[in-house]
């Protein structure tokens, strides 16, 4: 659990990756990972549903090393629990072997782009509480360029390196804050010229 925050979970294969696929799952795995171990019976109240529901999932997560039972303090009888990696990544290739890898990596997918739009939206609705250099710096942009797959997962690499950096020098800053970010890369298809 030490290295948590720097650690991510590469998933190899579409089973794996389908573990991710139920929205609770998910959204129990994001708040473990920003807020912290919790208990089923915490997780059950953040989500309005039944504990059962939760234990269920935390363990279904916990199947495919998602998330990992730690020691509780206080409470001898309390299972708490931790995420294991700060993130998840997959090669769309060895998940797309299969065709329930290419719909878990279909939906997650979905999952990230509609996390973009629900910040977008949180955005504008703090406008007027944000400091001005906030409001300069976020942004969201599209470009439409030529690549090669090869420049593009040049991309990738040289934009995870940069991003490290930057939170490597950023880690002890009082200014800095949470920042989501969502990147995507997609090739299209071919159009005929008018």
């Amino acid at each position: 659990m030490a290295g948590m925050e720097e650690s991510d979970r590469q998933v190899r294969d579409g089973e794996e990756l389908k573990a991710l696929t139920h929205p609770l799952r998910l959204r129990m795995l994001s708040v473990l990972r920003e807020h912290g171990s919790a208990t089923a019976t915490e997780l059950a109240k953040r989500f309005d549903t039944d504990t059962g529901a939760t234990s269920y999932h935390l363990r279904k997560l916990a199947q495919y090393g998602f998330v990992e039972e730690v020691a509780a303090e206080g409470h001898p009888r309390a299972r708490r629990w931790a995420a294991v990696h700060a993130t998840t990544s997959w090669n769309n290739s060895e998940v797309g072997e299969t065709g329930e890898g290419r719909t878990a990596a279909g939906w997650m997918r979905r999952q990230q782009a509609g996390i973009l739009v629900s910040d977008a939206e949180s955005f504008e609705q703090l406008q007027d509480s944000l400091p001005s250099e906030w409001i300069d710096a976020a942004g969201i942009g599209d470009l439409l360029v030529k690549l090669t797959p090869e420049s593009l997962g040049e991309l990738w690499g040289r934009f995870y390196a940069h991003l490290d950096e930057l939170k490597a020098r950023d880690a002890g800053d009082e200014a800095a804050r949470r920042v989501s970010i969502v990147v995507g890369g997609f090739p299209r298809p071919d159009e005929p010229k008018p």
